[in-house]
């Protein structure tokens, strides 16, 4: 047990000091990103706000607001649509080339396309965190790099515990490892933070590490199914096929496409369908569509009864385009034990499964995973110059 101890200790050192400052990196842009969501949405919406003229008034009909934002914006094809249950909410309206416009719910005015140096800043620390900030073909080597390290980082935190775990069960053994001391000179100090914020962190960390390998690696993606007894889902070929609707994954707003012009779907029967969409969800905070191009596509709405990253509380509607029938309902809680799972684990990674609450801890946990490879870096520069 002494030499098995000694061979991980040193395994965890090695692996650390070669992958730690990617790790940092890491952590620090997942702080960065803690609140992305609300940010954003708080700055696009921040000058858009339009409150009901009269108390208890109703929003206009959609196939009128998206008939004002056609013609607001006749250069590029309105191709989805995203309003929430605040009253006070503009409507998001998704255009080609990847845009959205705010529009008051009850006059139909554009209200402004959001802040755009907020979607900049964020882009760039997104970039970063998943690539390294490498653009193009280089990007799959960004990726390969963070992929690798976010292994690494999943055995430093399974040894960490082990290691973590004293020699000698006692009290005064366990408390000198559990909580923050005073007064402690620099190297014990870095043992001591290191051991306290590496338990407090580790439910939480190894739950963020592990939902990042399994984003990060398609077999990871595969044993969640596979360790529910399902079989993954095939491989998607060939040309990619036209996106589900609703906001992309963590979104607050529908983004557009690159559609063509010639491509423009119709708005006619919309009113009916959005009626029957919110009757379904009585508690819904947001609803999505990404309109059909033609009278023959259903449409499928995204109802969302949560913050957009709370799997949980979402589900998909879609209904006849022609006659409003009942297509399908798919509530998170008819999805498979391996959808379910691998949703979750989706969420797992920003904290935000569990809410505003899952966000704050997921962005402690990942200032602490800065704290963790700064002192665990400073053990090891300070055992290299007594080596020395």
């Amino acid at each position: 047990m002494k030499l098995l101890r000694k061979t991980i200790f040193w395994i965890h050192l090695a692996v650390g000091v070669i992958a730690g400052l990617i790790i940092l990196l890491m952590s620090v842009t997942g702080v960065l990103l803690t609140y992305e969501k609300q940010i954003t949405y708080w700055a696009d919406t921040r000058n858009s706000q339009a409150a009901p003229p009269v108390v208890g008034a109703a929003r206009l009909p959609v196939e009128t607001l998206l008939a004002k934002a056609r013609d607001a914006q006749p250069q590029s094809p309105v191709v989805s649509v995203l309003q929430r249950a605040d009253a006070a909410a503009p409507t998001a309206i998704g255009f080609t080339g990847n845009r959205t416009v705010f529009f008051n719910s009850y006059t139909g005015d554009a209200l402004g396309e959001g802040s755009k140096g907020v979607r900049d800043f964020f882009h760039f620390v997104t970039d970063w965190h998943r690539w390294l900030g490498m653009e193009g073909a280089s990007r799959a080597t960004g990726r390969a790099v963070t992929g690798v390290c976010n292994l690494v980082f999943l055995f430093i935190v399974v040894s960490g515990l082990y290691l973590w775990w004293p020699r000698k069960q006692t009290w005064q053994q366990f408390k000198n490892i559990l909580w923050f001391r005073r007064g402690l000179p620099g190297k014990a100090r870095d043992f001591n933070w290191h051991n306290v914020i590496g338990f407090w962190s580790f439910v939480p960390l190894f739950a963020i590490v592990l939902s990042g390998v399994v984003i990060s690696y398609q077999w990871a993606g595969n044993l969640v199914y596979r360790a529910v007894g399902e079989a993954p889902p095939a491989p998607a070929s060939g040309p990619a096929g036209p996106r589900p609707a609703g906001p992309p994954a963590g979104e607050g707003q529908p983004r557009g496409n690159n559609s063509s012009p010639s491509s423009a779907p119709s708005f006619d029967g919309l009113n009916q369908l959005w009626a029957r969409a919110e009757q379904q969800t009585p508690d819904w905070r947001s609803i999505s569509l990404r309109l059909p191009v033609s009278a023959e596509t259903p449409a499928a709405f995204s109802i969302d009864r949560g913050t957009g990253g709370e799997p949980q509380k979402r589900g998909t509607l879609t209904l006849n385009r022609k006659t409003g029938d009942l297509v399908r309902w798919e509530p998170f809680s008819d999805l498979s034990k391996g959808r379910k799972l691998r949703s979750i684990m989706r969420f797992a990674h920003t904290g935000e499964v569990g809410g505003i609450v899952g966000q704050t801890i997921a962005g402690l946990v990942s200032l602490g995973g800065c704290f963790l490879v700064y002192t665990g870096l400073a053990l090891v520069w300070r055992r290299f110059w007594a080596w020395r």
